[in-house]
């Protein structure tokens, strides 16, 4: 790849974020005062070291706790697509929901010589010393998803997601204008910090009770759902349930709906599924909290790139926020339409 063209994606990609981030005070200042010297380094008169590092000779490592499902499929797809545009070789490996797979991977990282890991942080105790490790050996370190509270402690250059706990807070508010009075937030992970951290900002804003479970895995829908099922059914003063992932959200649907109770219940849900967005086009869900997971995979590949071809670091110390936004009626045919791309 030309290196105008590579240049020409990092700043259309710096430009999208500046615009994101220009609420935020000077958060997206480093960005804003390169990209001119950027610009014209493309021009006739540039120098040749401006490619500072063969970009073909870059392999970077993506390590998340991926359970290869409809989420991270899109945040795989996005780092893809980033390696790709920039000439980059990427190493995409997903733990299962295994912390000690991901020490594994990131430790074979750091042998390897990975120029760069981006790496999610479901569970802080065991994964925050591997990623340090990674950084005191030279290799630079994006979080992404889950890891806003830890990624400075790891040395890390900057966060890319959401604040899980505002997250959980736009539910809360979502669930008192519905009228709700007792809601169960259910989750699928044991052990995933940023799942209790959707359930505690729920809890915050939540006018009502609030009930905090494991439902059960992702990996078995049925039993999930029949958890759901006879947990409703034994308080019949639940009459809101939130589901902190795209696929107990349905199955928290399934099982409202066996029970009768789909005109008392309403059911938010997190992230984003076709079958949950058609679910929400329909009316059947009412809410569901997308964090843009595609960014989650595009944006760590091209700032890992440009900190090691141009020493860049953007977010000012600050992680740089995907989310939350929210997908409802209102807005979700036009969503369904980009799902059907893969890119959302």
């Amino acid at each position: 790849m030309k290196t105008s063209k590579k240049l020409l994606v990092l700043l259309m990609a710096l430009a999208l974020f500046a615009v994101a981030c220009s609420s935020d005070g000077d958060s997206s200042s480093d960005s804003v005062a390169d990209a001119p010297d950027a610009a014209e380094e493309t021009t006739d008169a540039a120098p040749e070291a401006v490619d500072q590092t063969q970009a073909g000779d870059l392999t970077f490592h993506m390590i998340t706790h991926s359970d290869d499902g409809p989420f991270w499929s899109v945040v795989q797809k996005g780092a893809q697509a980033a390696a790709d545009d920039l000439g980059v070789t990427l190493v995409w490996k997903p733990g299962v929901n295994d912390a000690q797979v991901m020490v594994q991977d990131i430790e074979a990282a750091i042998a390897e010589g990975s120029d760069g890991i981006a790496s999610s942080l479901p569970d802080a105790d065991a994964l925050v010393s591997p990623l340090q490790e990674a950084v005191a050996a030279g290799v630079p370190v994006i979080t992404l998803n889950s890891g806003s509270n830890d990624y400075q402690a790891i040395g890390a250059l900057t966060h890319v997601g959401q604040s899980e706990i505002v997250a959980g807070n736009g539910a809360g508010l979502r669930f008192n204008a519905a009228g709700a009075t007792k809601v169960l937030c259910a989750f699928q992970e044991q052990g995933n910090s940023g799942l209790a951290e959707r359930c505690n900002g729920l809890a915050e804003t939540f006018e009502g009770e609030t009930i905090i479970e494991f439902m059960g895995l992702d990996a078995d829908t049925t039993e999930q759902q029949n958890t759901l099922n006879a947990f409703i059914a034994a308080d019949p003063d639940i009459d809101a349930v939130l589901g902190v992932g795209p696929v107990i959200a349905m199955s928290a649907l399934r099982a409202v709906q066996d029970l009768g109770r789909s005109a008392d219940i309403t059911v938010g849900g997190f992230d984003l599924t076709p079958e949950l967005l058609a679910a929400i086009d329909a009316g059947d869900i009412a809410f569901t909290i997308d964090q843009q997971q595609y960014l989650q995979g595009y944006m760590p590949v091209l700032l890992l790139y440009l900190n090691v071809t141009n020493q860049n670091v953007l977010g000012g110390g600050l992680p740089i926020l995907t989310g939350p936004g929210f997908v409802t009626p209102d807005n979700a045919s036009a969503v369904v339409a980009l799902s059907a791309q893969g890119t959302r």
